[in-house]
């Protein structure tokens, strides 16, 4: 089995592939502070809930936006599984050439969901992934990553009106209700989700007018589910795109 991870600034995503198949997945809260016996004490008890024997795991990757913790998560790994974790990072083969100004900031999270786009959609293809920040990748016809855009997430953004009102609640991001609220609740669920939504159709049709066509659009992260279906433009909604990309990766650079 191979266990594919991710961090982001908000969570890390385990994954288990059995060949091409996902397992399971998993999410665990990312922590600056926590120790690499910490995690490893976390992470085992995540692989006993899923039955996953640590003898079975034949390998790890790792995908990480967060650097304080890449190292106490691969350690963790390396003490539970015996395996040295493969980080994606500068010289990773990934068939994706990146044609941006300095390649090598490219954030590990951006790439893997453009080899995972690439591999899975027509091209040229727009990545979306709602997290902590709402990034947008871009992948031409040639496979080539040619640039994104990047914004507050939706549940920063809302945090931060929360925080910096004193009659605005913090509120849940769940809704299908209309676009005009009657209620002050229903009101910023509004203008959170349709207002996302709408600023995607926005950025989208300028990145094809740009470009001179149109393109398939892919959106994952936590939250893109609620927003994707509100969406104009098409937006397709693939929960697992980041621990696909992981396995292509993975299977580019250590197929044994």
């Amino acid at each position: 089995m191979l266990i594919a991870i991710d961090v982001g600034n908000t969570n890390i995503v385990l994954g288990g592939f059995r060949g091409e198949t996902l397992i399971f997945q998993a999410r665990i809260h990312t922590n600056t502070h926590k120790t690499s016996d910490e995690y490893a004490a976390t992470i085992s008890a995540v692989l006993g809930n899923y039955g996953v024997a640590f003898d079975a795991v034949d390998d790890v990757i790792i995908s990480s936006v967060v650097p304080q913790v890449t190292g106490s998560l691969a350690s963790a790994m390396q003490s539970i599984c015996g395996k040295r974790p493969f980080i994606v990072g500068p010289g990773t083969k990934t068939g994706i050439n990146i044609r941006i100004d300095d390649p090598a900031t490219l954030g590990a999270d951006l790439l893997t969901d453009s080899v995972a786009a690439a591999e899975q959609y027509d091209l040229p293809v727009i990545v979306i992934d709602m997290g902590t920040a709402t990034t947008i990748s871009v992948v031409d016809d040639k496979r080539a990553f040619i640039g994104g855009a990047i914004m507050p997430g939706l549940r920063l953004s809302q945090d931060a009106l929360s925080d910096r009102t004193a009659q605005l609640p913090h509120i849940d991001l769940k809704y299908d209700g209309k676009v005009l609220g009657t209620n002050t609740v229903d009101c910023m669920k509004s203008g959170a989700i349709y207002g996302t939504a709408a600023m995607i159709d926005g950025v989208v049709s300028r990145i094809e007018r740009e470009m001179g066509c149109k393109c398939t659009v892919v959106a994952t992260g936590g939250l893109a589910e609620q927003v994707c279906k509100y969406t104009e433009c098409g937006a397709k909604y693939d929960p697992d795109l980041m621990l696909k990309g992981l396995l292509y990766i993975y299977n580019r650079n250590r197929r044994k």
